[in-house]
């Protein structure tokens, strides 16, 4: 079993002088990032579409055992909803893969709260993504947490994002090689920070469900908790491995 732990995001104002020391320039701030962590979730690729040379650069600049999450953009899950986004979707996937390379970790679709539940959402989800990536699912209903769900997926190797959050579920679930996790802040979302205690209960729990990899990403970055919390979990997670 191997962990990878980062944070979601690393482009953040408020950890400048926290986490980022003073008089270093933003344009650093991703090479000090990679010299503490070796994984990154990216949510830029969220908001616009990645651009090839945007990626490249960062494989270039990223040490050789350093992996990328990518989230994919918002225009696919929340505005189309996976309708009609087959070449967009192909697009997506070649350039991300031509830019990072062997530097690519898991795909992260995110979904928003109003996509709820439906037989015929998932199905269209399902046939429309490549099997040659790491894909993950992360819903924000609770319509989603259902036994049919986990099976399908874990029939076609896609991982069901777990996640702590106020209002859904957190128990991690697997249903492929990959394990997936997102801590977005509770009882504060992307705000409060975790205990030990309870992080070390989480990788209790994920080491008995025996995943090949795990991938795990810290949201709560208002308070800067984010930090502090990825290093704890790298810290308890290496007593496993």
């Amino acid at each position: 079993m191997e962990w990878h732990v980062g944070c979601s995001g690393f482009h953040y104002k408020h950890w400048k002088g926290t986490f980022y020391p003073e008089g270093l320039p933003q344009r650093r701030w991703f090479e000090y990032y990679a010299s503490q962590f070796k994984t990154l979730e990216l949510n830029v690729t969220f908001y616009r579409f990645p651009q090839l040379s945007t990626l490249q650069k960062w494989y270039s600049d990223a040490p050789a055992d350093f992996r990328f999450s990518v989230k994919a953009p918002k225009a696919i899950t929340h505005f189309k909803q996976f309708h009609g986004t087959a070449e967009m979707l192909t697009s997506f996937y070649q350039t991300i893969k031509g830019g990072l390379q062997e530097k690519l970790g898991p795909v992260l679709f995110q979904f928003p709260p109003r996509f709820h539940y439906d037989e015929e959402r998932l199905a269209r989800v399902i046939l429309q993504l490549d099997p040659a990536f790491d894909n993950v699912l992360e819903f924000r209903h609770p319509g989603w947490w259902r036994d049919d769900v986990f099976e399908q997926l874990r029939q076609r190797g896609i991982s069901f994002c777990g996640m702590s959050h106020p209002d859904l579920p957190d128990e991690p679930i697997v249903t492929g090689p990959v394990a997936y996790y997102r801590f977005h802040g509770v009882p504060e979302l992307y705000r409060s920070a975790y205990s030990d205690e309870t992080l070390q209960g989480f990788v209790s729990k994920t080491e008995k469900l025996k995943p090949d990899n795990v991938w795990c990403y810290f949201n709560n970055d208002a308070a800067v908790a984010a930090i502090p919390n990825a290093k704890s979990l790298i810290g308890f997670s290496e007593t496993v491995q």
